[in-house]
């Protein structure tokens, strides 16, 4: 009979880390419920003993001083202790008073990025709003990456068929991601560095970015254009691979409208690749011809991809270098993962043709997509008066959206503005209901983007570390019984009385029960050597993919080439913190304000050393922090870490100018001004 964790003193359990979709393999050391370390699992098959400062800080994180433990509800300028009956009562009131008040629309939800990695909640949150007739979902994939989404919808025909790099590719060319601080965006890996020494030494790796990357340093070659640009260097590339370097066999077999591709990139010559990047010639040549040399290249996309005005059109385009090469979908070049769990390959999807659904009301310009909304939109529709009840689930707008002043004004103009998170915040400051949450450690969990989004694919299923403190509840939990009191059905049909962690898991991720039981019956992590290639282009209609979309060549047509004088906003990630996590110094050693990195070039000519305070202004606002002067920085841009309330990011970006497309606000590329303050 398995002992409790209550009844144990001192043991180590094996778990993973849930802070990004790497889910690489940890230990923990608990001790009277005390957890007292937290090392990398050596067993684990896919992380081998890797973890990341991040991961190995979940101890300080998970007794975090600040910890809340205990459901509040707002009276007058205070917040007070209420039972969780009473605080989900006054909630499910509050908000059906919301609704009668504004209509359905009235009730928005916030999925924030720790929310996306609590496996037994998924589909909660959207079900309680498709009971109310709301189609206010919004989450993070607005914020920093739709152009992915969009365009795997409007070439292979869904969203979610995101490729990742194959882990015997021999050519590797890394556009606007840095994995060594991020593990990978919409690709997780773990062993960063290992990974890029092995594509390194396999083959060659090849870095785009406008700085010099911790990944540029085991690269064979690092180019480096402006920011905001990287799709001319790609148009350019696609052209001339289509002239010479073409699967023509794979072209002929699985892409529709090549003629159409081919015009679309014919204007995109290396006279102006080079003007507008800025990249000598002679390198751009040089990556050409190694992709030809090689054949298939394995062409993986970031945010700082994502966050351009032209994201949409530079992810198209280093998808068409994969698909003119014939490296979609084959070995070393990128694969789709269909799962341990999921077995996409085996299921049956509707094929869409990325139609828009209509926007929310206040902004009728944007699209909704992906059953959700624009981030973008929701401090118009505040405003308004469209929505007056939002539900945040683990994240935090004043870090996430554009223009936080607005955004902080719009949510005290809430009538309900409840917080499902395990730490308290700036947004807890000016909520209605507080409803804590278990972390990590006091709640069971599968991988989720890990399931396919891996470079190999993998499961595995962790049972609590510990029990929850306090009066902390699993989301899952918290979210069914509103649902409850909403009168809501919810994904599996479980009762939130009497289920535990594992049935809503099993109902959740147990369609595959030979899979689920392998993963139920071990705390290891299970991985299967398949690797199914060709099934995307085998299951699309007709086997063949979307590759000159309209509106991605109009939008291509349309972008106008940079001002190379100005200097300009590059956002980055760092290794100590994710999003807005641990940005207060209890994990990883933290600073409360970042500094802004800039070329020592730029600093010079503006009179800025090295430690001096300055203030970085754009179009839309200001933030005041330190310079740090580095020739890693590109020329000509000032590069900021987001996920910070004092010097953000999103300070100096704009609500109201997004990519029509997707509604994403550009946040790379944006031009500011820096000066020192005397």
């Amino acid at each position: 009979m398995r002992a409790t964790v209550s009844e144990m003193r001192q043991t180590e359990r094996r778990t993973f880390c849930r802070l990004c979709n790497a889910a690489c393999g940890a230990l923990v050391t608990v001790e009277d419920g005390q957890v007292t370390g937290v090392r990398g699992d050596r067993d684990h098959p896919i992380s081998r003993g890797y973890l990341c400062p991040k991961g190995r800080a979940l101890g300080r994180y998970h007794h975090h001083p600040d910890r809340l433990d205990h459901p509040l509800v707002r009276q007058g300028e205070t917040l007070e202790r209420r039972s969780w009956a009473e605080t989900l009562d006054h909630l499910a009131t509050s908000i059906e008073a919301a609704v009668e008040t504004a209509g359905p629309s009235g009730l928005a939800m916030y999925k924030g990025t720790a929310h996306y990695l609590e496996s037994a909640a998924v589909g909660y949150g959207p079900a309680i709003l498709e009971h109310i007739g709301s189609r206010g979902w919004y989450t993070t994939l607005t914020v920093d990456c739709p152009a992915v989404t969009l365009v795997a919808e409007l070439v292979a025909g869904h969203p979610w068929l995101l490729p990742v790099p194959d882990v015997d590719a021999r050519l590797t060319v890394l556009v606007g991601t840095n994995p060594m601080a991020s593990h990978g965006h919409t690709f997780n890996i773990p062993r960063p560095k290992e990974w890029l020494r092995r594509w390194a030494r396999q083959g060659e790796l090849w870095v785009i970015d406008p700085r010099r990357t911790e990944c540029a340093d085991v690269a064979q070659a690092h180019l480096a254009p402006r920011p905001g640009t990287d799709h001319l260097l790609l148009a350019y590339l696609v052209r001339e691979l289509l002239r010479d370097g073409a699967d023509r066999g794979y072209l002929e077999r699985h892409a529709d409208d090549v003629p159409s591709l081919t015009a679309a990139v014919e204007p995109f010559t290396l006279d102006r690749a080079v003007r507008g990047t800025g990249i000598p010639a002679a390198e751009i040549a040089a990556l050409l011809g190694k992709i030809r040399e090689t054949g298939r290249v394995a062409m993986v996309t970031g945010t700082g991809l994502n966050f351009q005005e032209s994201a949409n059109v530079s992810v198209w385009l280093a998808w068409m270098v994969s698909v003119v090469t014939g490296s979609l979908d084959r070995p070393g070049g990128m694969w789709f993962n269909p799962g341990y769990l999921s077995q996409t390959h085996r299921r049956e999807w509707e094929t869409r043709d990325g139609t828009p659904a209509p926007g929310p009301a206040s902004r009728p310009e944007l699209p909704g997509r992906f059953g959700e909304l624009p981030c973008a939109a929701i401090a118009d529709e505040i405003e308004a008066g469209n929505v007056r009840a939002l539900v945040v689930l683990g994240g935090n707008p004043l870090i996430a959206w554009p223009q936080p002043e607005r955004v902080k004004r719009a949510l005290a103009k809430l009538d309900v503005l409840a917080v499902v998170d395990v730490v308290h915040n700036d947004v807890v400051e000016l909520a209605t209901h507080v409803l804590p949450a278990a972390g990590q450690l006091e709640r069971a969990d599968v991988p989720t983007g890990a399931e396919v989004y891996a470079l190999r694919s993998f499961s595995q299923y962790t049972e609590r570390v510990v029990e929850p403190s306090g009066e902390r509840r699993p989301a899952w939990w918290i979210l069914a019984q509103l649902a409850r009191r909403l009168g809501a059905d919810l994904p599996g049909a479980v009762d939130p009385d009497s289920a535990t962690d594992e049935d809503v898991l099993e109902a959740a991720y147990g369609r595959d029960r030979a899979r689920w039981s392998v993963i139920r019956e071990t705390t290891e992590a299970v991985v299967t050597a398949e690797r199914p290639y060709a099934w995307v282009c085998g299951r699309i209609p007709d086997q063949r993919l979307r590759v000159a979309p309209a509106l991605l060549t109009e939008q291509l047509a349309a972008t106008a080439d940079p001002d190379p004088e100005s200097l300009v906003l590059v956002p980055r990630r760092l290794l100590r913190k994710i999003n807005s996590t641990m940005a207060d110094g209890v994990g990883p050693v933290s600073p409360a304000r970042p500094a802004a990195m800039l070329h020592p070039d730029d600093a010079a000519d503006r009179g800025i050393v090295d430690g001096a305070a300055i203030a970085i202004s754009s179009a839309h606002g200001q933030v005041t922090t330190v310079a740090r002067t580095d020739d890693r920085a590109g020329r000509g841009t000032v590069t900021l870490p987001h996920g910070f309330v004092a010097a953000s990011p999103t300070s100096l970006i704009s609500g109201d100018e997004v990519d029509p497309a997707t509604g994403m606000p550009r946040a790379t590329g944006v031009p500011v001004t820096v000066a020192r303050l005397d």
